[in-house]
């Protein structure tokens, strides 16, 4: 994989090492791996059989650390497992900003098409908590990105996917259309990717990454729907849910923004990302999907 970020620092392996041998040296005998991920924010390594390093890859990233632990400090009991911030580490190194340790979570991410049981469990869960806590980025109006979906269909039209940007267009200015959420911000994770989604004899056992996690829009955590499930699953998520038809076309809308920003910027240094925004735009009608 190339490099995904015009900003993005190097970090390798020998790095981590240093990194642990400075500040926690009781882990520096430990195997340092770099774990295949699609990723975006972070460089990750296991490190020896229960533990993880993440590493931002940019200074937009650095942030994350915080936020994170924010959002999981705010929030209680939750029906998945959720990674435990074991450390924090300092720029060193020649790397700049803070990293961190974090508690292996057993299971394997997500694959599309694949049901995911419990989805509906923890969004709803997730949503139930009425603990104050910090606005997410991820659950504002959709007007917020419109010139940015606007470009990015407009981007893909150039290029050679087998993509719909008139339909795209079409579908996106539905979503725009549907009616607002006025009820109080719920608590949403914002970024429920595959990736991110961690299973157990295909039941949802784990979620990872929690930067995006705070109060907003529901719509936002409906985005598995089409970047996970397949026609027949989404319609039992959509029934266990029960969103509103104007919430329903909000998440659809999030999901398309999402996948066609993500293609053109990842399609030739993320195959992970670029494949699932694929999927995605072909799960909404508006790309052929390659056999």
């Amino acid at each position: 994989m190339g490099r995904m970020h015009a900003d993005e620092h190097t970090i390798d392996t020998a790095l981590v090492e240093r990194l642990l041998r400075g500040q926690f040296p009781e882990w520096a005998s430990l195997p340092v791996t770099l774990l295949a991920s699609g990723g975006t924010v972070n460089a990750v390594y296991r490190l020896g059989g229960s533990l993880t390093v993440r590493l931002p890859l940019t200074e937009g990233g650095a942030d994350d650390i915080a936020k994170e632990r924010q959002a999981l400090g705010a929030l209680g009991e939750l029906p998945v497992a959720v990674p435990a911030v074991v450390a924090v580490g300092e720029p060193a190194e020649g790397y700049p900003w803070p990293w961190a340790v974090h508690g292996w979570l057993d299971g394997e991410p997500a694959l599309e098409g694949r049901a995911a049981h419990g989805l509906a469990e923890f969004v709803l869960a997730l949503r139930a908590h009425r603990t104050d806590g910090p606005p997410t980025s991820r659950g504002r109006p959709l007007s917020v990105v419109d010139t940015a979906t606007r470009r990015a269909i407009d981007e893909l039209r150039r290029t050679d996917e087998p993509f719909d940007a008139d339909a795209a267009h079409a579908a996106w200015s539905e979503a725009l259309d549907a009616p607002q959420w006025t009820d109080p911000p719920c608590w949403v994770h914002g970024d429920l990717m595959p990736s991110n989604l961690l299973l157990r004899d295909n039941r949802l056992a784990g979620v990872l990454d929690w930067a995006t996690a705070g109060l907003g829009d529901p719509a936002a955590d409906l985005i598995p729907a089409w970047n996970l499930l397949t026609a027949d699953t989404r319609r039992t998520f959509r029934d266990a849910v029960a969103p509103d038809d104007a919430t329903w076309a909000r998440g659809r809308g999030r999901a398309l923004a999402m996948a066609v920003i993500q293609l053109p910027y990842y399609r030739h240094t993320n195959p992970v990302i670029s494949a699932n925004a694929r999927y995605v735009l072909a799960e909404l009608g508006v790309l052929t999907r390659c056999r």
